[in-house]
């Protein structure tokens, strides 16, 4: 391995030993979701159970060392969908697309929810607000983090199709108005003291699949530069980000029941999203061969965190150090080990459903990744 000539811990959020955000749900938490549903109890004891599993959650990821704590997305059915339903000017439908998700055993058809843009797009109130600030309350060593979609997510699976065109007859209008509901959601969530976000993104991993971009064209979209218009939104998002926020993307490629949908390394955004997405940091799959090798990160410029996504959420079985400190050095020939941190590669549980391991295995990873990022970076 590569030696270390200094050893730099970081005091400022990403974090050399950090986490994209969800956790499995505790059975208390599911039994609760599902008595609610019958009936049986109301919402204020569903949140009472809720409540008591992100107390727990954080607590976790504060005695296993982690400088960050996030609520582990516990109140969601869904890591994108309960954000977006949120936004003034958007309606909850039911399309009957089918996703299809890969995994070692074939394939698992999805037929999530959807959303059509019916109305002019605003900021109504702070999205999460409440959600953050219970997590604030909560957090006593770690700095609480907030995930959201990014906004690209409001366009890339429905696309022109699901914006209705008497609202929004040209475009750049609708982006205009996407961009500014979330700059007002970011100025609202530093607002309430949130230092620490964390934009997922499924779209600008999507798109480095050629059949990905085929879909883009099938759905009318412009699939050779697609990620630039994407690029240009989320910075239009983050235009008025406070100087004391760190914000950072998470790039997936699909992640439900321990399966995926995209499959490519990030060869087709890369000079364009690391030379020009104004975020702190990029949290990067880089789990097995799906996410193609390190030679993208040559574009990413000083001054840029990249937090390698090396520790699979997918599966139980624990990797190895050395293995993950290879890799490590690996990188580190392409982009300077002190803009390097470790994760795992996506969250645990990006749904209610979760995926394919248990509870201990989950603390097993996040704490494989505390020691591994000790044992490199200090």
């Amino acid at each position: 391995f590569r030696r270390v000539l200094f050893r730099s811990a970081r005091t400022q959020p990403p974090f050399r030993a950090d986490h994209v955000g969800s956790l499995l749900r505790s059975k208390e938490v599911l039994q609760a979701r599902e008595d609610l549903k019958q009936g049986k109890i109301d919402a204020g004891a569903l949140r009472k159970a809720e409540d008591k599993a992100i107390r727990d959650a954080v607590k976790m990821q504060e005695d296993i060392g982690l400088q960050v704590a996030t609520d582990g997305e516990i109140r969601r059915g869904s890591w994108h969908m309960d954000f977006l339903y949120q936004v003034g000017g958007v309606t909850k439908v039911q399309d009957n697309l089918k996703v299809q998700f890969k995994n070692a055993q074939g394939v698992i058809e999805f037929t999530p929810a959807a959303l059509k843009v019916t109305g002019k797009l605003k900021l109504n109130k702070t999205i999460f607000g409440e959600e953050f600030q219970f997590l604030k309350s909560a957090t006593s060593t770690a700095t609480p983090k907030l995930t959201i979609p990014s906004p690209s997510m409001m366009h890339y699976r429905g696309g022109r199709a699901a914006i209705d065109a008497t609202i929004y007859p040209q475009m750049e209008a609708f982006w205009e108005d996407l961009s500014k509901a979330y700059a007002d959601e970011v100025e609202g969530l530093y607002k309430l003291g949130c230092t620490y976000l964390q934009m997922d993104d499924t779209s600008l991993a999507y798109l480095n699949d050629p059949a990905q971009r085929e879909h883009i064209k099938q759905l009318g979209g412009d699939a050779e530069h697609q990620h630039e218009i994407y690029i240009k939104l989320i910075n239009g998002a983050l235009a008025r980000k406070p100087a004391g926020m760190t914000v950072c993307t998470h790039m997936c490629r699909g992640n439900f029941r321990s399966s995926w949908v995209a499959e490519g390394g990030y060869d087709f955004v890369a000079e364009a999203l690391f030379s020009s997405l104004k975020v702190d940091g990029f949290f990067l799959e880089y789990d097995d061969s799906r996410s193609g090798g390190f030679e993208p990160l040559r574009f990413v410029p000083k001054g840029k965190q990249v937090i390698l996504g090396l520790v699979t959420t997918k599966k139980g079985a624990l990797e190895k150090k050395d293995d993950l400190k290879r890799r490590i050095d690996q990188a580190a020939k392409y982009v300077p080990l002190d803009q390097l941190c470790l994760s795992p590669q996506c969250g645990f549980s990006s749904t209610v459903d979760g995926n394919a391991l248990t509870l201990d295995e989950q603390i097993a990873k996040l704490r494989l990744v505390v020691e591994t990022a000790r044992e490199v970076w200090g």
